[in-house]
């Protein structure tokens, strides 16, 4: 029943995404992860704390995190199976808000809108909804060589990492998945104040995102001409031993180079270049988009088919 409920859980995601009016009544279950870490962050993270201790406080954090979401999912896989017959749409009603791929997408269109329209400082403002980075000098090439990074690194993060961890692991698996992606994205820093706090999650999103970051890459290299030989080439230039995948593949598909030099809390961060090519602008951004589009279709397509084999 794994095929199923991951292509309907797709199917509502697709065409809902999570709706604004539901998540200004009852907010999304991410948050609900985000407030733990918060707490946990407050109670042992302390500078005053040492390093062993704070790295210890840190560990219990993920630990708290997997058990509470690892237990959700049980615990709703349980009460979807009390339903019957319609317990596998009830299942899929409860990993919907796991995926991410219309929310994507819809944080992307709103810079290539302002893009379009000449007005850099919205497209700006767009863009800082979706990366950590500073926007605030950014020009159009700037401007899309960061979506276009967020969006082939999201692809994994959002789409194929809780898609393969349902199919595989049902709802336990891809709650765990996504509160491990939550704490790696708030605290799984190299810098401080979370060097040793941050290190599990980090290290345990790492492991998690390993299959899937490499699925990404084949499904984007599938998805468009050209992304094999630079994916490939240029792989493990990222500090990341999995966001590298991706955005490799996605600047072979685009014919253009990723990454590079940039700004965090004002301090420059000198990163070697993904790709091969001139940095992209709006042209590139609007293909990368097309191409994610396209990609998602080939992941429908094979849950699709192994739905029907089942």
């Amino acid at each position: 029943m794994a095929e199923p409920v991951a292509l309907m859980a797709l199917a509502l995601d697709a065409a809902v995404g999570w709706p604004a009016r539901v998540y200004s009544r009852i907010g999304h279950p991410v948050g609900l992860f985000a407030r733990i870490i918060a707490a946990c962050e407050q109670r042992w993270n302390r500078p005053s704390r040492g390093r062993r201790a704070r790295k210890a406080g840190g560990i219990a954090t993920v630990l708290l995190l997997v058990g509470l979401a690892g237990g959700g999912g049980i615990l709703l896989t349980l009460l979807a199976r009390t339903l019957g017959a319609a317990g596998w749409f009830a299942i899929a009603i409860f990993a919907w808000p796991a995926l991410a791929q219309r929310s994507l997408d819809q944080h992307v269109q709103p810079v290539i809108a302002a893009l379009q329209a000449g007005e850099t400082a919205r497209a700006r403002a767009a863009l800082a909804m979706i990366v950590g980075r500073d926007t605030r000098d950014l020009d159009e090439f700037g401007i899309a060589r960061a979506t276009i990074e967020s969006l082939a690194e999201s692809f994994c993060d959002g789409v194929i990492a809780p898609l393969l961890w349902l199919v595989t692991a049902g709802l336990p698996g891809v709650w765990i998945m996504k509160a491990v992606n939550t704490a790696d994205s708030l605290i799984g820093h190299i810098e401080e104040p979370h060097r040793d706090f941050g290190w599990a999650a980090a290290r345990l999103d790492d492991a998690m995102n390993f299959v899937p970051a490499r699925i990404a890459a084949i499904l984007i290299c599938l998805a468009g001409p050209g992304g094999w030989r630079i994916g490939w080439r240029y792989r493990r230039a990222h500090a990341s031993p999995n966001a590298g995948w991706p955005e490799a593949a996605m600047a072979g598909v685009l014919g253009v180079k990723l990454a590079g030099p940039v700004r965090y809390d004002g301090a420059l961060r000198d990163k070697p270049w993904i790709g091969e090519g001139d940095q992209p602008g709006l042209r590139a951004l609007v293909r990368a988009r097309r191409v994610y589009h396209r990609a998602c279709a080939i992941a429908w397509g094979i849950v699709g088919g192994l739905a029907w084999l089942v």
